[in-house]
Formats: structure tokens, C-alpha cells, sequence
């Protein structure tokens, strides 16, 4: 069937999560940061991911914002920065204000214009997803943000990928889901979905019962596949 709905995961797809460790390490009387920031931002990027997964299978759910400050919190202490609570603060508020990819607005701008839905599908609590799309100014592009939240279990979960339909009355295979992370292409292409994992890094393709349909390096060809 032809695609009529364009779903996204949000950090790390839209938003840079990489952005808030960088920005701060730009900032005036951080140069001792400066050579931290690298590990932090990766760090608190698999920490965060690690603590979605292990609460899922612990039935023990939290909102994303604990997950993100407790993911925060392991990075800092790896790099001996446990102390700096202001620097703590400042990551923290610079995490409500991602930058979004330089593609992301043209090529939402272009979905709208052939007709497509389109929606973020994340794990971030509905708070959090609105600061970053209000920050980003993508709201005008967007027909629904969708959080985890409403159904209280993390991605992969199947009842996650159950939110899109429910939105918009489309069967799986109508829709055209991307996403930064390996895992939760694969997890969305054995759903249903026809998925693209936007592998920015280069990464191999996780050993997992399903695989994404495609492998991009950024969003910009999102429109003409879903043409």
C-alpha cells in the first residue's frame, strides 16, 4: 500500500542529543569541560537508552526525564564530574533546548506539502517533546507528537507502535517509520511498519529478528520514499 503516514522517533532522529554536551563545552569558562564532552554525550545517550530497556523488562516505568537526569548522572560520575552541580543544572536545560537536524524542517515542510501525516512516535514524556519541538520550531510540521506515556511502557514495547494507528486509522503497512536507533527500526519493521533507520554514525545493523527496509545517512531522501 502507498504511504500516507510518516512517523519519528525524536532524539537522536530529529533533535541531536549530542547538542546539549556540546553547546555547553562552547560555552565561556567551560574549557576544563571541553575535553569531557564527547564522553559525557555519549555516555548519557546509552545510559538513557540502557535504563529505558531495563525498566521496560523490570516492569519499573518512569518518565523520560528521570531517565535522562539518572542517565546524566552515571555519565558525570564516569568522568569524575559528579560534583558540579551548576554544570549538572546547565546540561539539564540544554537538554529542553535541542537543536534539530538542518534537514528536519525542509523535509517536514515537504511531507506536509505531498499530503502525508506526520507525527513523533518517542519515548520522551509529553513535557519534554514539546519544549524540543517548540525550540526547534517544527511545530507547524507536525500533525501529532506521541509519547510512551499514554500506554506507560518504554520502545520496543508493541503497544508503543499501537499508538500510530489508533491516531491516525492506518494500517502498518501505509506507514513509513524513522528512527536513529538500529534497534528500534528492526523492532518497528517486524511490527509492520516500513522503517528506515537513519544510521548518522555508520553502525552496523543489529543482530535482531527483523531488519530496517533502509539505511540512510540523514533525513533528506525521507520524502521521496515516502512518495
Amino acid at each position: 500500500m502507498p504511504i500516507t503516514t510518516c512517523i519519528f522517533d525524536a532524539y537522536g532522529t530529529l533533535f541531536d542529543v549530542a547538542a546539549a554536551a556540546r553547546n555547553a563545552a562552547a560555552e565561556p569558562r567551560r574549557e576544563a569541560f571541553a575535553a569531557h564532552w564527547p564522553a559525557i554525550a555519549a555516555n548519557w545517550r546509552l545510559k538513557q537508552l540502557q535504563y529505558t530497556w531495563l525498566r521496560a523488562v523490570m516492569n519499573r516505568h518512569t518518565d523520560f526525564w528521570q531517565v535522562t537526569q539518572d542517565g546524566l548522572d552515571w555519565a558525570l560520575e564516569a568522568e569524575g564530574l559528579e560534583g558540579d552541580t551548576e554544570l549538572r543544572a546547565r546540561l539539564l536545560q540544554l537538554y529542553w533546548e535541542l537543536e534539530a537536524y538542518p534537514e528536519v524542517p525542509a523535509m517536514l515542510s515537504a511531507l506536509k506539502q505531498m499530503g502525508r501525516n506526520t507525527a513523533i512516535l518517542s519515548n520522551g514524556s509529553p513535557d519534554m517533546l514539546s519544549g524540543a519541538v517548540q525550540s526547534a520550531g517544527i511545530g507547524d510540521f507536525l500533525d501529532d507528537v506521541l509519547s510512551v506515556e499514554s500506554v506507560g511502557i518504554f520502545k520496543p514495547a508493541s503497544v508503543v507502535y499501537d499508538l500510530v494507528g489508533q491516531r491516525f486509522g492506518c494500517a502498518p503497512d501505509e506507514v513509513l517509520f524513522v528512527s536513529s536507533n538500529g534497534w528500534d527500526a528492526a523492532a518497528a519493521a517486524g511490527y509492520g511498519f516500513k522503517t528506515v533507520w537513519v544510521n548518522r554514525a555508520g553502525e552496523p545493523v543489529d543482530r535482531l529478528p527483523a531488519k530496517p527496509d533502509r539505511l540512510l545517512t540523514d533525513l533528506t531522501a525521507i520524502p521521496e520514499l515516502a512518495a
